[in-house]
């Protein structure tokens, strides 16, 4: 998602301490039976894995109303028969059929308990229908408050559009409402007014038109996660190229307003680029068969999983501005590189928690200078990376809270880019650490994961022990600090705000040449066979620095 500069979150009445996993930070929140419901995997979610999903719905712009079902496949691990299924007031969930009869539905806030008759067998596949209606919650400020946008083009027609990372897909959809589990496919029908156009993902399997209206029916065969799925209505037009990528011919679509036509297609040449820059750091386009869309959408733009949107007025940077400060970033349109990077973290490699979703943020912030690295150089990536530095703040870890729904700090972004750029210092070999960012889209693929994965994955692979690292970084809101004191050709130094253990090395300059330091939380010392006339720490790595 675009950068945040405050994390939205849920409040409610029960006070609870949440501690990770290592101990190193606990925090006083409060949170309600509705946050736990909603985040944690409850009975009523585990015993029954997801299949497939036909959603299938009819908006109305005029009354900002949506109404339809979903029908839900899914295959029986556990002998139980209540199902829980996610859906947010003011929208209703109205019926639940199975097999054509119809079952009673515990409502408890904005999660429904359905009971149901038949006898669940393991192993078997059965399906369910749940029926819903209602005017879902209007995005106030898409894509950080979400919802539904419901705008007008500058020709008044309807341009409308679903973004709903962290609060949940269940804000416009009935469906299993938790990042753990990923549909394996999904019909997505749409029927809107006949002057309008619905895109979402995948791909278009056909389109029925009616006296009034028409219906756009779009089919994912990959495994997509619930908030990545979208809705986009408006007075479109399409134009396409296709890009001979690692994976054979890709088709890229682009939608647009019909008046921004000829404007996108020159400003969306940084498309074809910013998948052959990422293919080349990350490996294969996650979701070939599914191809690649763009769509300009009433807001700034969502990493929806092969249709991702966008909103940032046809300029270079973050609408129109340098979020580095150094010029690099008016290389390249950051909606494109930042949400299209998505694809490879957040969309193929999902978090299972939203308590981890510094796995999607900090290596996507990350894709942005990588980009300027494979165009410009690893200079230019580097300068653009430590210029990002000035919007840490440093407030809360980048961690959330485990079952509850609670992302970490929106650190997560610019804190968790510098914390990879550093890693990439330690390991020394460019090429090894692109083999690595490739070999976790590839081992990971199509997968939800956790932060013990990812953290297992890069010590064993770079063949470090990063425990203290990810302690560090991860898990406080510590900077590292090197003290140091010189006197002549003595260098006095150590780590100091670091956790137990902390023992990262640093690449330093004396008298002009580069070496690597080894510093401890005790004081050490290095003797240097001349007068130590100049000292400089390498700003590859996010560390402050005292003189005493």
């Amino acid at each position: 998602m675009t950068h945040r500069l405050y994390v939205l979150c849920l409040f409610s009445i029960i006070s609870c301490i949440s501690l990770n996993a290592q101990g190193l930070f606990s925090e006083n929140s409060i949170f309600t039976r509705q946050d736990t419901l909603r985040g944690s995997i409850t009975p009523e979610r585990a015993w029954w894995d997801l299949n497939y999903y036909h959603l299938d719905i009819k908006v109305n712009p005029d009354e900002k109303f949506i109404s339809g079902k979903n029908t839900i496949q899914y295959t029986v691990l556990e002998d139980f028969s209540v199902m829980q299924i996610d859906l947010q007031t003011p929208l209703n969930l109205t019926r639940a059929i199975q097999n054509g009869t119809e079952l009673k539905i515990k409502h408890d806030g904005n999660a429904h308990f359905i009971n149901l008759i038949e006898k669940q067998k393991i192993g078997d596949v059965n399906s369910i229908e749940v029926y819903y209606e209602g005017k879902p919650r209007e995005a106030i400020k898409a894509p950080w408050d979400g919802g539904i946008s419901w705008k007008k083009d500058p020709n008044g027609n309807h341009f409308i559009a679903s973004s709903c990372q962290g609060l949940g897909a269940s804000v416009w959809w009935p469906c299993k409402d938790h990042m753990y589990d990923e549909v394996d496919s999904m019909l997505i029908s749409v029927n809107v007014p006949k002057n309008l156009m619905n895109i979402s993902n995948g791909r278009l399997r056909r389109v029925e038109q009616y006296t009034d209206s028409k219906t756009f029916r779009w089919f994912v065969k990959s495994p997509i996660n619930n908030y990545g799925v979208n809705i986009n209505i408006g007075d479109y037009t399409n134009f396409s190229e296709v890009y001979n990528g690692q994976g054979g011919h890709l088709d890229l679509n682009y939608y647009v307003l019909k008046d921004n036509l000829e404007k996108a297609k020159e400003h969306f040449k940084d498309v074809p680029k910013m998948m052959k820059a990422f293919e080349h750091w990350f490996g294969q386009y996650p979701f070939y068969v599914d191809s690649f869309k763009l769509v300009e959408v009433p807001y700034l733009g969502m990493e929806h999983q092969s249709s991702v949107t966008y909103g940032n007025d046809y300029k270079k940077g973050y609408l129109g501005s340098d979020l580095s400060g150094t010029g690099w970033g008016l290389k390249f349109d950051f909606i494109i590189v930042h949400e299209s990077g998505h694809e490879w973290f957040a969309n193929n490699i999902t978090c299972k928690d939203v308590a981890d979703l510094w796995i999607h943020e900090s290596f996507t912030t990350y894709s942005e200078n990588l980009f300027l690295d494979y165009y410009y150089g690893k200079e230019a990536s580097a300068e653009y990376v430590i210029g990002t530095r000035k919007n840490i703040i440093n407030d809360k870890p980048l961690i959330g809270h485990y079952n509850v729904n609670k992302e970490g700090s929106s650190d997560m972004y610019f804190k968790g880019a510098n914390m990879l750029h550093t890693l990439r210092q330690l390991i020394e070999d460019d090429e090894k650490w692109r083999q690595i960012l490739r070999g976790l889209n590839r081992d990971f693929f199509h997968q939800t994961v956790t932060t013990e994965q990812i953290e297992n994955y890069l010590s064993e692979k770079t063949e470090i022990d990063l425990t203290e690292f990810f302690n560090q970084y991860l898990r406080t809101t510590k900077i590292p600090t090197l003290e140091y004191t010189i006197d002549k050709n003595g260098l006095k130094y150590r780590w100091t705000n670091v956790v137990d253990k902390f023992d990262m090395p640093i690449q330093i300059n004396i008298n002009g040449n580069d070496q690597w330091l080894f510093p401890k939380t005790e004081w050490k010392t290095m003797t240097s066979e001349l007068r130590i006339m100049s000292f400089e720490v390498d700003k590859d790595f996010y560390i402050e620095v005292k003189k005493l």
